[in-house]
């Protein structure tokens, strides 16, 4: 019995899980491969931005097909390798052992966490005051989640708050999927909902080049309110039915052993020991240091360096200082955070086939075509369609290039131009961009963030599209009227 709930500790990947995923994602892997011999392959000249140096496609750009380029099967298989090595795909090599390095002092830092039982205080604090208010502390935290992203345009910092937000979600009496939608779905509908986010918002409306820096803000608003509404709703209705009917829910079985580790059945004693308030106070102390971090990001513009690094040294530091509190010392400390790296190690490959993806494709010079391609279509098209396909095209290239700035570099220099030739507004562009880049962060198998997720919880993609999809539908309906809404009262 005390092997098994040693072996329960910390940030637990289902093995069954991953090995499910892998197998998507190795599917995936095997049809980009594909892709790259089946498309013709081209490329666009590009510039240089003199902001940021990076490469980008402009009107000015020649589209050229490579008719004497196939890109060699040794490639594709080396990927992983590969990815390191060219120059071209070096920046998101390194972008992956970044959110790896973050992921393992994740891993270390939650069993710790676990063990100084600062989870079950932080869980038994929030009962104790919102027990008899649970659906109003789950709207909150979905509108705290929801507006750091659309503010500050956090992401992958998200992930090391939702084994939180499942203990939570399971102590009062719902399921792991609800604690995944209070916290990492709720950022990624933030991203939808961008009103100031620095990474599409700002980027998007910078490359345009003829309007204000965070112009058009009212209609963001709305839209920020609009899409609030639908994922409280959702989750409102879908914890409702689990609380009612717990055997409903789509993570059953796997919430059994997580309901064991985080249910707290003496309370008031666990609030009134003095160790674990000091240790869980240090903690919370972290977390706000790193919420700091975030706000300070956003604020000198720094993309992102300052909200990772910070959130990923505070809360290591918070970890450790809470497990000495709470009395875990010496040889024990480092071996319990060196646990509970091993307990998240096999997550790893998964984030390296992500990448692998990723290089394959821009290696293998279709994503230029693809591109070329598109914009012959929308030449043809009237504003209101165009709009509509736009957003299409971005939520399709979602499943080949993740970051939301990596897109704005490749397509908005030259759809822009186009836009305007067709009767849309670069405020319209920069909203269908925002409103496709969102929640497709969490549809597609290479998302890295959405699959670590879904790990920690032990739910399989097929289970969490089944959770998911009738919010994915929501959230389209809602952004297709909003975005005809923009063409009608000509948005900008």
């Amino acid at each position: 019995m005390a092997e098994n709930r040693k072996q329960a500790e910390g940030l637990h990947i289902d093995k069954k899980t991953i090995l499910g995923i892998i197998a998507v994602l190795t599917a995936v892997w095997i049809v980009a491969g594909v892709l790259t011999r089946l498309v013709p392959r081209g490329t666009y000249s590009v510039f240089e931005d003199p902001e940021t140096g990076k490469s980008i496609v402009t009107t000015d750009s020649v589209y050229t097909p490579v008719e004497d380029y196939t890109m060699p099967l040794w490639k594709i298989f080396a990927a992983p390798v590969m990815v390191f090595v060219e120059p071209e795909t070096r920046e998101s090599g390194m972008t992956g052992v970044l959110i790896i390095a973050f992921i393992v002092l994740m891993g270390g830092t939650f069993l710790l966490l676990e063990r100084a039982r600062v989870l079950q205080y932080f869980v038994a604090l929030m009962i104790k005051k919102y027990s008899r208010k649970k659906y109003l502390l789950l709207a909150v935290m979905v509108f705290f989640f929801m507006f750091l992203a659309s503010v500050a345009g956090i992401l992958e910092e998200s992930v090391t708050l939702v084994p939180i937000s499942v203990a939570l979600a399971l102590a009062l009496g719902w399921d792991s999927l609800v604690g995944l939608g209070m916290s990492l779905v709720a950022v990624a509908f933030g991203f939808t909902a961008a009103t100031f986010n620095p990474f599409n918002v700002m980027t998007v409306q910078r490359l345009a080049g003829d309007v204000r820096i965070f112009s058009g803000l009212w209609l963001r608003v709305i839209v920020f309110v609009l899409v609030y509404l639908v994922l409280v709703a959702f989750l409102t209705l879908y914890a409702k039915k689990i609380e009612k009917n717990p055997q409903k829910s789509l993570s059953y079985e796997n919430d059994k052993l997580l309901r064991e580790k985080y249910t707290v059945t003496d309370a008031e004693t666990l609030l009134q020991n003095a160790g674990v308030g000091r240790a869980s106070r240090a903690f919370g102390i972290c977390l706000l240091g790193a919420l700091v971090c975030i706000l300070l990001d956003f604020v000198l513009k720094l993309s992102g360096v300052l909200s990772l690094g910070g959130m990923a040294l505070f809360f290591t530091v918070g970890g450790l200082i809470a497990g000495r509190l709470a009395g875990i010392r010496g040889r024990q400390l480092l071996s319990g955070f060196g646990q509970g790296i091993r307990s998240i190690a096999p997550v790893i490959p998964l984030i390296f086939i992500v990448i692998s993806i990723a290089y394959i494709l821009d290696q293998g010079k279709i994503m230029h075509t693809i591109l070329y391609y598109v914009y012959q279509l929308l030449q043809h098209v009237s504003p209101s369609v165009a709009i509509l396909l736009l957003f299409v095209f971005i939520a399709l290239l979602e499943f080949f290039i993740g970051s939301g700035t990596a897109k704005a570099f490749l397509v908005m220099p030259l759809v822009i131009p186009l836009a305007h030739l067709i009767g849309l507004s670069s405020n319209a562009v920069a909203l269908s961009f925002s409103l496709a880049d969102g929640f497709t962060n969490l549809l597609y198998p290479t998302s890295g963030i959405m699959i670590i997720a879904i790990g920690l919880i032990g739910v399989s993609y097929g289970k969490w599209l089944r959770f998911s999809w009738k919010l994915f539908i929501a959230e389209g309906a809602v952004s297709a009227a909003i975005m005809l809404f923009a063409v009608a009262v000509n948005y900008r």
